[in-house]
């Protein structure tokens, strides 16, 4: 079987736990050297990865780029306003041509059955880059953030705040994966998936909606929140309303455990759902969570293609 990565459960917890492991250990064998100079072992030497891109991007677009470019490979890069996607070349059509240039192929896009139609086309492995579903690859990044800065992933407690979106969804699929909790604050109307919820309790973690912001905080290890409106979506000003009680703030952190860390996968609409002492502070690990795209993506990739 194909390796598709389009959500975390496609690879497993044992899987996801080898890419932590080979992420650390790929991280920290290149302490200091220039960013473009590959890794000694070099183990995508002479493979391609397609990159299509039907949305704005600023960090998966370079952190796959500088992946591919570490473990010995080649990018190639696709825009939808630049390829024929944006002239309504199909998805499947895509694919089948895809399949013939690249070894593998990220995408990230909106519908995620645009994905999975990709994926049931191709004849390469599909990487989510993201969909308004799941973004499995920023989640693996948060994973490696969490672990090398000393956190347990079992019965760990994590405080969402704000909109239940595509983040959310996967870090609460890697709850059940791996046996932590979520506590998400998220005001009515704005729930995370039903069906990431079911199947992440059905595996024993606990998930908790809950209306509150500080009751969402209180005694975490964790707290992580998002853009409150994504790229394309409408009814903004309604939206940031009904979102503006779960701003974390300094008082809000205050309720978590003291040594408790703050992530967010960027980019941040500072004043909305975070300070600016927020993000910028002492327990913010924001910018390690943003390099760590690409030591997670380097596994992510080996990973797809079978080399871990």
């Amino acid at each position: 079987m194909m390796r598709n990565f389009l959500n975390l459960s496609d690879a497993g917890g044992d899987a996801v736990a080898a890419m932590l492991a080979d992420a650390i250990d790929r991280k920290a064998a290149r302490a200091g050297w220039p960013k473009a100079k590959p890794d000694a072992d070099k183990p995508l030497a002479d493979h391609v990865l397609a990159m299509v891109f039907e949305k704005n991007s600023t960090r998966t677009r370079a952190s796959f780029d500088i992946a591919i470019r570490q473990l010995g490979g080649v990018p190639m890069i696709l825009d939808a306003g630049t390829s024929q996607l944006g002239r309504g070349e199909t998805i499947a059509d895509t694919a089948r041509v895809l399949s013939r240039y690249a070894d593998a192929i990220m995408i990230r896009t909106d519908d995620h059955a645009k994905i999975e139609e990709m994926a049931a086309h191709a004849t390469v492995p599909v990487i989510n880059g993201l969909t308004d579903l799941s973004h499995p690859c920023q989640i693996v990044a948060d994973l490696l953030t969490i672990v090398e800065h000393g956190k347990a992933l079992p019965g760990l407690e994590l405080a969402w705040l704000g909109d239940g979106n595509n983040v959310l969804s996967s870090l609460i699929e890697a709850a059940g994966l791996f046996g932590f909790n979520i506590r998400a604050g998220c005001p009515q109307g704005y729930d995370p998936d039903a069906s990431f919820v079911e199947a992440a309790r059905a595996k024993g973690a606990r998930i908790d909606i809950v209306r509150d912001a500080r009751e969402a905080v209180a005694g975490s290890d964790l707290v992580v929140t998002d853009t409150w409106v994504s790229m394309g979506q409408q009814h903004a000003h309604n939206k940031l309303a009904a979102m503006a009680p779960y701003q974390v703030d300094d008082q809000l952190m205050a309720a978590a455990k003291s040594d408790a860390l703050f992530l967010h996968c960027l980019p941040a609409h500072r004043g909305e759902e975070v300070t600016d002492t927020v993000i910028d502070g002492s327990q913010s690990r924001v910018w390690d969570e943003a390099e760590n795209r690409v030591h997670a993506q380097k596994s992510v990739l080996l990973w797809a293609l079978e080399k871990l």
